[in-house]
């Protein structure tokens, strides 16, 4: 079974005296549980609406969203639809609570109505996931950006969802919260094997993902893996779109009459490319 799948989803947001705007246009789409899939596109595409209907925040105007076969329209389903499914959002302000971290990621739990014993061992468990146990009694507004983030993320594992959803995750962050916040993601996915959908506008944080789905306008517009959907540079581009820096360079240089494979994405592989072909002339 999925985790999760939409069937010719289509969602409308009020706009005014415009009246309702559709900005999701029949979106086919299904996600494996376990797998890691990150979701691309440009600001207005659809990213973070679509987000929210994974875990019944937005709900469809037409089609259907089903978490683990249950439809998100259906309300008696809601809060377990909200267990199996995490939501993370850009700025981890909006989702800490309390004053100190282990509270923090102490509150869901607690609202579930847990035995204190379990909340304890949840929270430990939770701060041990994303590295953040040894801050367990600090203030989060003494906390870097990163760090904030992941005692979000822990707040979020702490009710031990099947799939957790990170809207741009990073969006708020200077290059070392972003490290340590995708460093989390991808061990969580891992070593956890814990469903991870990625909503994100920085293409290299897409690399390491198993799948990548790019909307444009409300549509499902690409669907593959990062070395099929980053070797489609000039589509990419006619989007809006760029692609990972190490896929640029190679690009250029194939220009320059170079034949280099444009699926060597990380620095080591797009550095090994570079060295053998150099090597071979």
């Amino acid at each position: 079974m999925d985790m999760l799948r939409t069937e010719a989803l289509t969602s409308s947001v009020a706009a005014g005296e415009a009246g309702a705007v559709e900005v999701l246009h029949g979106i086919d789409l299904a996600v494996e549980k376990g797998s890691f899939v990150a979701v691309l596109g440009h600001n207005g595409s659809g990213k973070s609406t679509l987000a929210k209907h994974f875990n019944a925040i937005a709900l469809p105007s037409g089609g259907h969203v089903y978490v683990k076969g249950m439809d998100t329209l259906d309300e008696q389903l809601v809060i377990e639809i909200r267990r199996t499914v995490g939501l993370v959002f850009q700025n981890p302000d909006n989702q800490i609570v309390a004053s100190v971290v282990e509270d923090d990621v102490a509150f869901a739990p607690e609202n579930l109505g847990l035995p204190s014993a379990e909340i304890r061992e949840r929270v430990d468990e939770a701060l041990k996931a994303v590295g953040m146990y040894e801050y367990k009694d600090r203030a989060p507004h003494l906390l870097s950006g990163g760090q904030k983030q992941r005692v979000a993320i822990a707040g979020i594992l702490a009710m031990r969802p099947e799939c957790i959803v990170l809207d741009e995750p990073t969006a708020m962050l200077d290059p070392s919260g972003r490290r340590e916040v995708l460093a989390t993601i991808e061990r969580l996915c891992r070593s956890e094997g814990m469903t991870v959908v990625l909503i994100t506008h920085h293409m290299s944080e897409a690399v390491p993902a198993d799948r990548i789905v790019v909307l444009s306008d409300g549509k499902l517009v690409m669907d593959g893996t990062p070395a099929e959907v980053f070797s489609r540079v000039e589509e990419l581009r006619a989007l809006g779109l760029t692609v990972p820096e190490t896929t640029e360079l190679l690009y250029e240089l194939n220009r320059r009459g170079f034949e280099l494979p444009l699926s060597a994405l990380t620095t080591e592989d797009c550095a090994m490319a570079i060295a053998s072909a150099l090597k071979g002339q």
